[in-house]
């Protein structure tokens, strides 16, 4: 089992920036990437990022391409998003979670930290 505990949520205007971030703790060297995705209410749940846990290589949505950056400390468990010039239509719930292997669904979810963006 791997716990997560996402942080680092708040309320911010356009184009101000944030940083979350995740810890991991538990059966963390048996994951093979994490993820983060965000759920805007009244629509499901979408995937922002992924970082494979090795090589530290990184994939993105179109939608936050070049603005926002996926990135871990392997001796902090700690995944990080760096969302910088953030848009109204950013403002989410934002999840950490864990795919244990390559092809395999993510099976590990944090609680979530709220993310708005005022215009």
């Amino acid at each position: 089992q791997v716990q997560l505990v996402e942080s680092g949520g708040g309320l911010v205007q356009s184009g101000d920036s944030l940083r979350l971030s995740c810890a991991a703790s538990g059966r963390t060297l048996s994951s093979y990437a994490m993820g983060w995705f965000r759920q805007a209410p009244g629509k499901e749940r979408e995937f922002v990022a992924g970082i494979i846990w090795s090589s530290g290589s990184t994939y993105y949505a179109d939608s936050v391409k070049g603005r926002f950056t996926i990135s871990r400390d392997n001796v902090k468990n700690t995944v990080y998003l760096q969302m910088n010039s953030l848009k109204p239509e950013d403002t989410a719930v934002y999840y950490c979670a864990r795919q244990p292997s390559f092809g395999k669904s993510y099976d590990s979810w944090g609680q979530g930290t709220q993310v708005t963006v005022s215009s």
